[in-house]
């Protein structure tokens, strides 16, 4: 077996970045992120938004996450525009001197406009059904944006539903043949008493009332709770004046996402689902239409066969569209398609090996700017509409979060080991040759990407502290696949000391974590600083890595991956500093899988950390919301009476062979896994005397670790430190 050592460029930094103070846990609060990266028409000035997290002032340790807009010229220093408890959303340029923004009125997001010349923000819509996803039209005097509706509000509504009408495909009821039961008799009276009419209004009356939740829909499971009632998108048109009232573009039982305006305002291009007739739950693909502003007629624009399409973006000159394919079943990556907006609609595929998003058209429109996760970074590309070619702008070691491209101008958001979330911009247009810009080269541009002026310090602070450079290196696994891995120093490493190694696994499991991944920079500089070394891997199965990598996990979530990031932490643990007899392992979602999987194999480990994890296969198609990972990786329950695939592939059924200390964490309300898996697991293991611990987060979702509540995110990096402490703690 042939290893190769790759050192990153950024070991000389190291030196210059270390310094005496240790990142602490509360460090977390300090951490400033920037986004929503908005360029003015002219490009002459920016907005981009930037999420702090402000102490609670009446309740001691809490937290609340506040978002407000920030304006720069490139000349002066950036100024803050928006303030207050209520945090804001993505900001729009309507011209120069006016900005539109939504922010939250009575529970119900509204638009804002702000004039740059001063003067408090004017609200501009008051509707009751509040503001969604908005798109500047052309001219720049109205947006279409997005509004949501549950099934019984559509059923009464006079704007939505105005002829009182019933959903064309079968909901599902037992004992129903069609919907008619679903029309309001405003004559029967609920009556627990009365006749079938009465008592069924009775039992209405329950669920409104929040006595009963009845449920008849396969995607019942939310992230929160448990979601019985069907919710639907659709799309509005307002002016952008005072008191001016939305206009109903579309209505019914599908739900319609807006995508963008065709150039000349004429058009709004849209997502929705190409079967009228099939259950929204059951509904696996979708089609991109067309829509008419003014009447609100539809037409299909592009309908692909047995597969999903969605609308990303229009080129400035309107001839041209970005299009996402993929298939409707399966693990599989979006196909990257442009597709002519006049005539037929015929993709052109982009040949791209990557999840490509944030999709931005040069001015000129011979350009296409995108973001893809890729190699342990998150790189800028750009295709060209001309050839078809995709060029790689930026590296693998930093990653660019958000971007925006006009005039002259290039702003992005970038995270980097050394400067986590900050605001940079360049020049991109070339030089003026009689009054043309001239285009850049990719080698002129990757200079100026690089070479690119910091606009922020958010994170200024970061630069006092002790600060662990991640090293990457590669390794050949048995299947041939390239497996990249970085180790981390504990950061402030003394010659000749030992210390303990974390292995540190993501989930997904296509997420790829790298030193241009920004929601796990807290976590693992806090390890270092606490004096761990840590070692991560994208095993096979991770995205960032094409499609046939990510296909490397079908039908082996555990054997194949967990050989993969043991390797790593093997070839981790032969560093001088590390003690091989004080290594511990936690992951989170399906790395709690992993990490219960691994325990169930291997007993290097000391004590190990699951973390809202899938233990059973079989029981987690009915416990969480992300159940189609079942049958996409593996197959239905029912179907698996040969092969018992789920069962070889779930840690449970090795849960008598743990010997590890684990310590297990759900959040209580996180039904994307499905708090059973982990009872089931701590209930087995209790019964068997064996060492484990159950920790429960009251509230908590699955996001709890990226963007849940700030004590409760201190609270879990607390408990893996401590419950390590206690079975590898400082020699």
């Amino acid at each position: 077996m042939k290893f190769r050592f790759l050192l990153v460029l950024t070991v000389l930094p190291y030196l210059s970045w270390s310094q005496n103070e240790k990142i602490t846990v509360t460090d977390l609060t300090r951490l400033k992120a920037a986004s929503g990266v908005a360029l003015s028409p002219d490009g002459s000035k920016a907005i981009y938004a930037v999420q702090t997290t402000q102490a609670d002032d009446e309740k001691k340790w809490e937290y609340n996450y506040r978002t407000h807009l920030w304006i720069t010229d490139f000349k002066n220093p950036a100024r803050q525009l928006t303030q207050g408890e209520e945090s804001v959303g993505r900001g729009i340029w309507k011209d120069e001197k006016t900005l539109l923004f939504m922010r939250p009125v009575k529970g119900k997001l509204q638009l804002f406009q702000l004039s740059l010349d001063g003067g408090e923000p004017k609200q501009l819509t008051n509707w009751k059904y509040g503001i969604g996803a908005a798109y500047l039209s052309p001219d720049h005097s109205k947006i279409a944006f997005s509004v949501s509706l549950g099934l019984n509000e559509l059923l009464k509504d006079s704007l939505f539903n105005p002829t009182k009408t019933v959903p064309q495909w079968a909901f599902e009821k037992p004992g129903f043949r069609d919907n008619n039961f679903l029309k309001p008799d405003s004559k029967v009276k609920p009556n627990p008493d009365g006749s079938i009419a009465e008592i069924r209004a009775f039992l209405d009356q329950d669920v409104v009332d929040k006595k009963a939740k009845v449920i008849n829909r396969l995607n019942f499971q939310g992230e929160a709770t448990t979601q019985p009632e069907l919710t639907f998108s659709h799309i509005c048109l307002v002016e952008l004046k005072e008191g001016a009232q939305p206009k109903v573009l579309t209505t019914g039982f599908k739900s319609v996402q807006p995508a963008g305006w065709s150039t000349d305002g004429k058009v709004l291009f849209a997502t929705t689902g190409q079967q009228a007739a099939i259950h929204p739950d059951r509904e696996q693909t979708s089609k991109i239409i067309q829509i008419s502003p003014e009447t609100g007629e539809q037409k299909d624009f592009f309908v692909p066969q047995n597969q999903r399409a969605m609308a990303s973006s229009i080129s400035k000159d309107g001839k041209k569209m970005i299009v996402l394919t993929s298939p409707a079943e399966g693990v599989n990556l979006a196909q990257v398609n442009i597709i002519n907006t006049t005539g037929e609609a015929k993709p052109t595929p982009i040949s791209f090996d990557r999840a490509a998003s944030g999709f931005v058209w040069s001015n000129d429109s011979k350009y296409v700017y995108f973001t893809a996760a890729s190699n342990g970074g998150e790189p800028l590309y750009r295709i060209n509409a001309a050839t078809n070619q995709v060029e790689t702008l930026s590296d693998f070691d930093s990653g660019i979060l958000d971007f925006d491209l006009k005039g002259d101008k290039l702003i992005f958001v970038k995270t980097q080991v050394t400067a986590p979330n900050e605001v940079y911009w360049t020049s991109v247009a070339g030089t003026a040759k009689k009054g043309k810009a001239t285009e850049w080269s990719t080698a002129e541009l990757k200079k100026a990407v690089q070479s690119a002026q910091k606009l922020t310090n958010l994170n200024d602070w970061v630069s006092k502290k002790a600060i662990s450079i991640p090293e990457k290196r590669t390794f050949q696994n048995e299947k041939g696949q390239t497996i990249e891995y970085w180790i981390m120093k504990p950061a402030q490493l003394q010659a000749g000391k030992k210390y303990p190694l974390l292995l540190n696994m993501h989930g997904g499991p296509t997420a790829m974590w790298g030193p241009g991944e920004a929601s796990m920079w807290h976590e693992f500089q806090f390890f270092c600083s606490q004096g761990y070394g840590v070692v991560y891997a994208n095993p096979r199965g991770s995205g960032g890595y094409g499609i046939d990598f990510q296909r490397g996990n079908i039908k082996d979530w555990g054997t194949g991956p967990a050989s993969d990031v043991l390797r790593a932490a093997t070839e981790a643990a032969k560093e001088s500093w590390a003690d091989t007899s004080r290594q511990v392992i936690t992951g989170g979602s399906y790395a709690g899988y992993l990490t219960a999987w691994i325990v169930g194999h291997d007993h290097r480990f000391k004590a190990a950390f699951s973390q809202r994890g899938v233990y059973d296969l079989t029981t987690f198609l009915g416990e969480g919301n992300a159940w189609r990972l079942v049958p996409n990786y593996f197959q239905y329950p029912w179907l698996d009476k040969k092969d018992r695939v789920l069962e070889a592939n779930s840690p449970y059924t090795f849960v008598d062979q743990i010997r590890t200390p684990l310590l297990i964490k759900h959040g209580e309300n996180d039904l994307r896994t499905g708090v059973i898996q982990s009872e089931m697991m701590y209930k087995s293991m209790k019964i068997m005397g064996k060492d484990v611990e159950y920790v429960r987060m009251p509230g908590a979702t699955h996001e709890l670790s990226r963007s849940g509540n700030v004590r409760q995110r201190i609270d879990r990096m607390l408990r893996i430190y401590e419950f390590f402490e206690r079975y590898i703690g400082a020699k």
